[in-house]
């Protein structure tokens, strides 16, 4: 469970990080952001004049005519007030304009995912121009190691998704050089101030930024962020961190994880990460919605039945089951992957693209939103198996999950959205491990053609009948409408076709991957991807009551078999809401 520190609780804790307070002295709109504008989206490749001068910019997207405060200032020297212009855009002189930096420390640096995604995510927004011309990455854990011997274990994985362009090797070299290496206690502020002196060392005679990315359990999230605010945060530029989930266990200890990170960090510096709203697909998700009359007008509970969101994994924990028996399939994957997937889908239409606008509105579907119960759940965990002459093996015989374990390796739930908008459309969700196939995806399941003419054609099974949209976020990213269409030919014979977008045979570029998009909005100072603090209390407040009452009455889950489609009971679950899971048709 994330918990708090001592330190944290103590009321009469006071300290002055040297990045964090002096935002508090300001008026909330002369807050100012330091941030780089690369030219577009789709290409990350700033002039060169951008690569050596971040455009300035306040909160809210607008350029300021002068050089970033910071976050804050250094404790340490007295804070200069602010020059306004009449607009009340801040102004400097000349003089104290200079060219930025950005340092990005990765703690929990040793660690599998900051290997698999976080280094080669870096390495990408290198190859592809989107760092800007001064950057450093270090790597932080506690683990002894050098540069180079970081460098040799990061290089095994930054193939990435570019290891066919030409010149690899020599941008894989030139971005090594950047990569450095300091070991350290994660609670101990002498080796954070130890980590600041080199970062300042590689940022001098530049206006230094600084980003730190934990890749660390959440129990020791506070004091990361307690001694990298108070030893190694920017003295004149700014300072973020992202936080990657768990972000706690229920309502109740996320609560208290965010109010001791408050403690060192105001809301616009924290970003909690969720990679999938980084996915293609997902951003995707707006567009299609927003900007496509087709869609809009059917957007709604007069003409979609239902809505499902599916995930599903081919293995199992295999090794991880420590980790993963301490919060579960609802924990680690319905909760916030699938839940954020649901609010970008159902909400409704912001007033701007400004982060702060889409988050209001995600906030709004997440409290129109009934808790979930347990009539409306089912949970299994899959069991040993053998197929083909090959043993699959017990959740419960990873020899990292306790004996008897009742946690659920996958779980089906009906949500509800009490609106105007979603009254009575049932939201289902699946996810699961060890399943027989890998996916992620969303499917739109259209209300039946009054009257239909056709019926006959397709007999009494109506649901064979019914428009079916799909948004594929893996594998193999895709977006296809499924529809009724005439077979050629002199007779009156139907079937369902496909209008489909699959997206590796319309686009030629390489999807980037989703650390990619998110890393490179966390150093623009861009929270739209990213989860605020009130709308991840609002996303517990639906599932705890749930989480309580299966672990205080030790509901047993549906055993399945290893590589099947999941326990019996998530059928009865759909059928209860007059509901057939898309994924289970046979031309899927």
């Amino acid at each position: 469970m994330a918990r708090c520190v001592s330190h944290c609780s103590s009321s009469s804790t006071t300290f002055s990080p040297s990045s964090f307070k002096h935002e508090r002295h300001l008026p909330r709109r002369l807050i100012p952001f330091t941030r780089w504008n690369p030219t577009s989206v789709s290409n990350c490749n700033p002039s060169p004049h951008l690569r050596k001068q971040f455009e300035l910019k306040s909160s809210n997207g607008f350029p300021l005519n002068a050089v970033s405060l910071q976050d804050g200032l250094s404790g340490n020297s007295p804070a200069k007030e602010p020059v306004l212009s009449k607009d009340g855009s801040l102004l400097f002189s000349q003089s104290e304009k200079m060219e930025s930096t950005i340092s990005i420390t990765v703690v929990g640096a040793s660690g599998d995912l900051a290997k698999k995604k976080i280094f080669p995510a870096l390495f990408a927004l290198f190859y592809e121009d989107c760092l800007p011309e001064h950057f450093t990455v270090f790597g932080y854990a506690r683990s002894k190691m050098t540069d180079e011997e970081l460098r040799n274990t990061i290089s095994k994985t930054l193939t990435c998704r570019i290891d066919k362009r030409e010149n690899c090797s020599g941008k894989m070299d030139h971005f090594l050089q950047r990569c450095f290496y300091h070991s350290g206690q994660y609670d101990s502020e002498e080796n954070f101030s130890d980590l600041d002196n080199k970062l300042t060392e590689k940022e001098a005679g530049k206006l230094p930024n600084r980003l730190f990315y934990l890749s660390i359990p959440p129990n020791i999230f506070v004091d990361v962020v307690r001694c990298a605010s108070l030893r190694a945060s920017s003295a004149s530029g700014w300072t973020r961190v992202i936080v990657e989930k768990p972000f706690g266990r229920d309502a109740e200890s996320s609560g208290e994880l965010t109010r001791c990170l408050k403690q060192y960090l105001a809301e616009d510096q924290i970003f909690r990460i969720d990679h999938y709203l980084g996915k293609e697909i997902v951003e995707n998700l707006s567009v299609l919605r927003f900007s496509n009359l087709v869609f809009e007008p059917l957007w709604s509970r007069n003409y979609i039945r239902n809505v499902q969101f599916i995930f599903s994994e081919d293995f199992g924990t295999e090794g991880r089951g420590g980790y993963f028996d301490n919060y579960g399939i609802i924990r680690d994957i319905m909760q916030n992957h699938l839940l954020q997937i649901l609010t970008l889908f159902a909400m409704e239409t912001p007033v701007t693209l400004d982060a702060e606008d889409i988050r209001n509105e995600k906030v709004k579907v997440l409290r129109s939103m009934r808790p979930v119960v347990l009539d409306d759940v089912t949970v299994g965990q899959y069991k040993g198996h053998t197929k083909g002459g090959k043993s699959y093996p017990a959740y419960t015989d990873d020899p990292t999950v306790p004996k008897g374990s009742l946690t659920p390796t996958f779980a089906a739930a009906a949500l509800f959205i009490d609106n105007a908008r979603w009254d009575g459309v049932p939201f289902l969700m699946k996810a699961g491990k060890a399943l027989h196939t890998k996916r992620a995806e969303i499917r739109v399941q259209f209300r039946h053609v009054p009257g239909n003419l056709y019926k006959r054609n397709f007999g009494t099974d109506l649901g064979k009948a019914t428009n079916e949209l799909v948004l594929r976020l893996q594998p193999d990213e895709a977006i296809y409408l499924k529809i009724n269409n005439k077979v050629p030919g002199l007779g009156m014979r139907l079937d369902r076709s496909d209008l489909n977008l699959l997206y590796k045979t319309r686009y030629s570029k390489e999807i980037p991957d989703a650390y990619e998009r998110l890393l490179l909005d966390a150093m623009e100072g861009e929270h739209r991807l990213f989860i605020r603090s009130d709308e991840l209390d609002a996303a517990w407040a639906l599932f705890t009551p749930l989480l309580k009452e299966l672990e205080e009455k030790k509901i047993a889950p549906e055993l399945y078999p290893y590589g099947s489609r999941g326990p019996v009971g998530a059928h009865y679950l759909a059928a209860k809401h007059n509901v057939r899971w898309g994924d289970l048709s046979s031309d899927d």
